[in-house]
């Protein structure tokens, strides 16, 4: 047998790529970083032909479902590599394979010759052949097409309501998570006994069945699909199912698995695996030297076809060592974890949580009530076998690297929440240094120190950049993160670049002792100014601009001011705030009127449910005891405020950082068990300090009760009534990392309650650094014991002397109260910047953008400086696909005038459109009319 292609080419040598998806891609991207493809003009190196069959370039199919919320499949495109390095032939895929001829002839009759060939086709969808699977109204899920097909099919057909996905695993709940996007009522079908039975066990598939079904999603498990009834014209009527069960429905997505896309393997007379997919030794070389396969085509010599995309990108990263040089890398198996978000909630699987070991041991936590379910396995010597992390997948950066390996802590510090005996998760310290922190681009912590040393680097932006780590399903950025900590990189005393001396605590103190009352003022007095900015530049940034609003506003009463979005407070407003809504990811807002203590009328349920349907917005009820109103366009907020207000209701401040709820159980109003009455005591709380601004959202909590229905225990502020009054609970929180609040005192009466918790908060605002949450504050104060100590003898002891201040202050935030809507509702100035586009360049405010379409029609974002300067980009956020650049925040940059994405942040230069977090990506720089067009 010939030798197989190898090592460095020292002529030009012809390399056929059959396919160009993720895993193809990479390998070309792993072969140019080698230097081992040819240029434009020849030379030594692998002239590089790739036979794609899509008509597009290769595409991020991970994210695929995104297109769904408004992503442009354009912004799905992987980096292009240089131009002459690829000869990309799209929509012209191989249809046959000439081994002996060493050719590859194409659907068009072109024929390629080839020194080296790589099949990378990947799979296609199994569809099972029972009747009616070829109607109108079937579809399948796995490409930009299919996506095209779904989405025209729901939109031009009319009476598309109810769909069903044939297919409960990752691709399948990802279909229904589209289906519900698209506005069907949506059922899945799986034949297994349970939800994703590849990745998780019974009681994570429980864990996660409930929480989809609480979404509205009908599954039905152990069943399969027998029948696609069809109408007189030939359409999807109805679904029959393999236990005689018929499901009413207008369209099928059939999710239930793929196949290795074997065909021309087969043809050419090369080997396969008994259940399909090439056959390839540990080089990922076939049964022809000089033929290769990769990704979902492959059946690897561990006998395994692997249909993740991390398993791919490594057996590119093989193959190209094999054509660039000595060939050393082998594949011999890999890491299957995976950490998603499917249908709302975190699921995460790593190692193998099913080992067949009979001396293993199952730790296993589990909360129904919060959807959760964790699970380790543990072998015989204390190693990590494997996990499986529903509802709750914070652990999963620590866990994932130690799989294989002893665990540095106790398991239960990886399971439990926080207070219930579980300490802090253990930081990289404890990974060795070839521990896998990346998988999908095979990363371990080790290269990451070793880049942080060579390179200086200081954020995680940095690691993604010089290592490919983070860049794929972005499941290790905490484990990054931690890297970076155990490294030793300091973080920054200060705010940001223009504060860079001082933290948010520093800065409130600096505003209310000064009187200061504008960010213009700090910056003047205390804030570094920009060298290098151009004339006029706005100065501040993402960072320090909602920082100084989130102050003001609390210190309004104290300073004279009068309304977050008065003057130049609103160019400081993040779009939440500005909008007074919560943004979401396709750019419309939700809508969330305050319900204190949970307590609604008859008459007020019937409002919002007329608003909703008016307006057409998705309802839903909340864990903290009141309605979320999702879909809004921010033109329609003032229409939709004025309907509630008019009802009784005022905004429940959802999208600031400041007080949310206060949950309450029915106390002692009805329940026999009741010994305080928890629901007036929750309305008083929440009417008590409602806009109230704080470094992070916080939330209450009453229970009547010892029982704690309320789960008082878990909010920053928690009340449990007692025979001898109240006790008051301080700094829980739910979320990623649960904690169980600290007793701060008990038997209170209802007056030194409120006295108490006035004290707490008015001094964690005074204390608590950006995005501190209270049980964060508590853990930096010094932790259980230590913090809860401090707390009370400076709040119940009166150990400063402030208690009588931090009281007064109070009192006066709860006298200067104003509802915010109401307040935009009655200044024209700020209910102007909720139309949806400007008039004209003129009427800008220095500072703040707007939307605002051009003469041929383009959305541009438009921003003004100081100086009167004008830039103008596109408004479509390029990582999200959603309409937004125009809300997000001016400001500068190391002297480079910015505008941040109001959805993740990332900061684009003004001048240029160039994203400064990631280079490859840019806004389309737009010409600045005179006049740009208001939209009809």
């Amino acid at each position: 047998m010939a030798a197989a292609p190898a090592g460095p080419a020292q002529q030009t040598r012809n390399l056929v790529l059959i396919g160009h998806g993720m895993v193809g891609h990479r390998l070309l991207e792993a072969l140019a970083e080698r230097g081992a493809l040819a240029g434009p003009d020849g030379g030594p190196g692998w002239r590089a032909v790739v036979l794609g069959e899509e008509d597009v370039p290769a595409y991020d199919r991970v994210h695929l479902s995104s297109v769904f919320t408004g992503t442009e499949p354009a912004d799905l495109a992987l980096p292009a590599l240089d131009d002459g390095l690829v000869d990309l032939r799209l929509g012209d895929p191989a249809e046959q394979i000439d081994t002996a001829a060493r050719t590859v002839t194409t659907t068009s009759g072109a024929v390629v010759p080839y020194d080296a060939l790589v099949m990378a086709t990947g799979s296609y969808p199994f569809v099972p052949p029972i009747p009616g699977a070829d109607a109108a109204g079937c579809f399948t899920y796995r490409t930009l097409y299919d996506v095209d097909a779904l989405t025209s099919y729901v939109r031009t057909q009319d009476g598309v309501r109810t769909g069903v996905v044939i297919g409960g695993g990752l691709l399948g709940l990802e279909a229904a998570g589209a289906l519900r996007t698209l506005g069907a009522a949506t059922h899945v079908v799986e034949f297994a006994p349970r939800l994703m039975p590849l990745q998780v066990d019974d009681g994570g598939a429980a864990a996660l069945r409930a929480t989809i079904e609480s979404m509205g999603v009908a599954v039905h498990t152990g069943v399969g699909a027998a029948e696609v009834d069809v109408d007189a014209d030939g359409r999807v009527r109805s679904l029959k199912l393999s236990d005689g069960t018929r499901i009413p429905a207008d369209l099928v997505v059939f999710s239930a698995g793929v196949r290795p896309r074997d065909r021309l393997a087969r043809e050419a007379g090369l080997a396969v695996g008994d259940r399909g997919g090439v056959a390839v030794d540990e080089h990922c070389r076939t049964s022809d030297p000089y033929v290769y396969a990769v990704g979902e085509c492959a059946q690897t010599c561990d006998g395994r076809v692997y249909g993740l995309v991390a398993p791919g990108y490594q057996m590119a990263e093989v193959v190209a060592d094999r054509l660039a040089g000595p060939g050393g890398s082998e594949f011999t198996g890999a890491d299957t974890s995976t950490k998603l978000k499917l249908l709302g909630a975190d699921v995460a699987s790593f190692g193998d949580p099913f080992a067949d070991e009979p001396r293993a041991t199952e730790i296993v936590f589990s909360d129904g009530r919060e959807g959760v379910y964790k699970k380790l396995l543990l072998g015989p010597d204390g190693q990590l076998l494997g996990g499986i992390l529903v509802g709750d997948a914070e652990a999963y950066g620590s866990l994932r690297p130690h799989a294989g390996r002893q665990l540095p802590a106790p398991p239960e510090a990886f399971l439990l929440p926080a207070s219930d005996g579980a300490g802090r998760l253990p930081g990289a310290e404890a990974l060795a240094d070839d521990a896998v922190v990346c998988s999908c681009h095979n990363v371990t912590k080790g290269a990451v120190r070793d880049a942080i040393t060579e390179h200086g680097l200081t954020d995680v932006g940095g690691v993604k950049r010089c290592t490919k780590a983070g860049t794929g399903c972005g499941g290790c950025l905490n484990t990054l993160q931690a890297v970076l900590d155990a490294a030793g990189v300091e973080k920054p005393r200060g705010l940001c670049e223009h504060f860079p001396d001082r933290g948010r605590a520093e800065l409130y103190e600096l505003i209310r002792t000064e009187h200061i009352r504008s960010f213009t003022e700090l910056m003047e007095r205390y804030g570094k100014v920009d060298a290098g900015a151009p004339l006029g530049a706005v100065s501040g940034c993402t960072v320090c601009k909602p920082v100084v609003a989130n102050v003001l506003g609390t210190l309004a009463p104290e300073l004279g001011l009068r309304h977050v979005l008065e003057g130049e407070q609103a160019t400081l407003q993040d779009s939440n705030d500005l909008f007074l809504a919560n943004l979401q990811k396709d750019g419309t807002y939700s809508v969330v009127p305050r319900v204190p203590g949970g307590e609604i009328t008859a008459e007020q349920l019937i409002v919002i449910g007329e608003v909703a349907r008016d307006h057409g917005l998705y309802s839903k009820i909340t864990g903290g005891q009141r309605i979320d109103l999702f879909g809004a366009r921010k033109d329609e907020l003032p229409a939709i405020w004025r309907r509630l207000i008019a009802a009784g209701f005022e905004s429940g401040q959802a999208y600031g950082k400041s007080l949310r709820t206060v949950k309450s159980c029915v106390g002692s109003k009805f329940c026999r068990f009741g010994q305080g009455d928890s629901v007036q005591l929750a309305i008083d709380l929440e009417l008590r300090y409602r806009g109230l601004r704080a470094p992070h959202k916080f939330k209450g909590g009453v229970s009547g009760c010892l029982r704690e229905c309320a789960e008082a225990r878990g909010k920053d502020i928690g009340v449990i009534a007692t025979a001898g009054g109240w006790n008051l609970y301080v700094c829980g929180n739910g979320g990623t990392t649960p904690r169980h609040a600290d007793l701060l005192a008990s038997d209170l009466s209802t007056a030194e309650l409120f006295a108490l918790i006035d004290r707490f908060l008015m001094y964690y605002i005074r204390t608590g650094e950006r995005l501190e949450r209270t049980s964060a504050w508590l853990e930096r104060l010094g932790g259980t014991g230590g913090g809860i100590e401090h707390l009370r003898e400076v709040l119940v002891e009166d150990s400063l002397g402030i208690c009588a201040e931090l009281e007064a202050q109070m009192e006066r935030h709860v006298a200067a109260y104003r509802d915010e809507w109401q307040a935009v509702l009655d200044d024209p100035a700020a209910l102007e910047r909720f139309a949806p586009h400007v008039d004209g360049v003129e009427f800008l405010e220095p500072g703040r953008g707007r939307a605002a379409v051009l003469a041929d029609g383009t959305e541009a974002a438009l921003f003004k400086d100081a100086a009167g300067a004008v830039y103008a980009v596109g408004n479509r956020d390029p990582f999200s696909g959603a309409d937004v650049m125009a809300n997000g925040i001016m400001g500068t940059r190391a002297g480079v005038p910015v505008v941040a994405s109001p959805m993740h942040k990332q900061e684009f230069d003004l001048r240029t459109g160039v994203c400064l977090d990631d280079p490859s990506v840019s806004l389309p720089l737009l010409t600045v009319p005179e006049v740009p067009r208001a939209r009809d």
